[in-house]
């Protein structure tokens, strides 16, 4: 029997694509770390981006936002701020 997956390294590190590093490194520099909702060009930010992100431990929900429910305000968590400033 032949397999098809993929083996993974466990002790192999994932790295950030350089939109979620993009977005990550925007929230050095603010008040606890808050990410984003926007990118540079006024447009919202992927919703692939922030859930990936948020899915390796580099980013966490900082509130819910009454006004827009299904938009998720994050903060940057100390590995993210790691990924965020790079080697």
């Amino acid at each position: 029997m032949v397999s098809t997956s993929k083996a993974v390294a466990k002790d192999k590190p994932i790295k950030a694509t350089p939109a979620q590093r993009e977005w990550l490194a925007r929230g050095l520099g603010q008040p606890g770390g808050k990410l984003p909702l926007f990118d540079r060009n006024g447009q919202r930010v992927n919703t692939r981006t922030v859930r990936a992100c948020m899915d390796r431990g580099w980013a966490e929900p900082w509130f819910d936002n009454p006004l827009k429910p299904d938009w998720l305000v994050c903060k940057l968590t100390s590995t993210g701020r790691d990924v965020a400033r790079g080697p």
